[in-house]
């Protein structure tokens, strides 16, 4: 049985040189709810545009440095999409610096789904519950003072969900030969960070991290190149009393944004996402179907991983 209360281990606690760090649930869950009110935010979508103007308008409200990195990038059927990745940066100047990312794209189909499949899907877990607490967590340090000589940077990656359906038979050529259809957000920024020279200590990405009873488990890909700061993620969260969500149980690793940044921008992150061991897939039942709206998001699950993130930043100087 989980445990309902929420710790209170920040609240009222957690100070960041002045003022105090208090994750609010009910906000996190309200940037969630108003993506999800955008309608799915698939690429060359009005849902999409309107929702890129959303980030950037709060990440403005919230005292950060905001760079809108605008590419575009092939899909898998041969057609190519204008994609956004969105920036929030909080001490710009300091060399010491970690990152906190998400993807923002909702999937086009419902590839998992027995009932509209070609249908674009709400993604309110996969697609906004990162930006929802990632949101928060910007909110939260709008108002305290952070220490100068720690740098924190938001990312949102565009054009991770936009992959072959499963089954589909891609058609290769010498010219995507080993061409990986998904992350495509993270791919190109790895390349062509939106700063010369950029580096930062490490980061963390959030994907579907707003279920009910959601588990995290040690994805494989994180534990090759993050271990050291996943262990670090999962102490601050079983200490905080967060064990039967952030789980002590390594698992295969999956093809996600970190996988890129760690390998070819060369900066070790680790991915907080939850894993269902009982389907085949390892994926909830939700992933890639109508059933990933609203009613998958719950605010304690929101808390939970919010306040396990402040913890970690304090941790390292904030």
């Amino acid at each position: 049985m989980r445990l309902l209360v929420i710790s209170f281990f920040i609240l009222g606690i957690c100070n960041a040189a002045s003022g105090q760090l208090n994750f609010n649930q009910d906000s996190a869950y309200n940037f969630t709810k108003q993506q999800v009110a955008f309608g799915p935010r698939v690429p060359g979508t009005p849902g999409h545009s309107k929702c890129a103007q959303y980030f950037v308008k709060k990440f403005t409200q919230y005292k950060a440095k905001v760079i809108v990195q605008r590419f575009e990038a092939d899909l898998y059927d041969g057609k190519s999409v204008k994609l956004q990745n969105i920036i929030a940066s909080y001490n710009p100047d300091a060399s010491k610096r970690i990152i906190l990312s998400a993807h923002w794209d909702t999937r086009s189909i419902a590839d998992k789904d027995s009932l509209n499949k070609n249908s674009p899907i709400d993604g309110a877990n996969d697609g906004a519950s990162g930006p929802g607490v990632l949101l928060e967590i910007a909110r939260q340090l709008s108002e305290v003072s952070i220490n100068p000589k720690l740098g924190i940077d938001i990312i949102f990656f565009d054009g991770e969900d936009q992959g072959e359906p499963l089954g589909y038979k891609l058609t290769r050529t010498i010219e995507n030969a080993g061409k990986i259809w998904w992350c495509l957000g993270s791919q190109y920024w790895s390349e062509n960070p939106h700063q010369k020279n950029y580096k930062a200590k490490f980061g963390i990405l959030l994907d579907m991290v707003g279920a009910p009873n959601a588990t995290f488990y040690k994805e494989g890909g994180s534990m090759q190149f993050a271990a050291k700061y996943m262990n670090m993620v999962w102490r601050i969260a079983q200490k905080n009393g967060h064990a039967d969500y952030f789980i002590n149980k390594k698992v295969p690793g999956i093809m996600d944004d970190h996988i890129f940044v760690s390998n070819d921008a060369n900066i070790p992150m680790l991915n907080i996402i939850h894993f269902n061991l009982e389907n085949e897939d390892n994926f909830p039942a939700y992933h890639h179907t109508h059933e990933d709206n609203l009613q998958t998001i719950s605010p304690i699950t929101l808390q939970v991983v919010g306040e396990t993130i402040l913890l970690a930043l304090m941790k390292h100087g904030l």
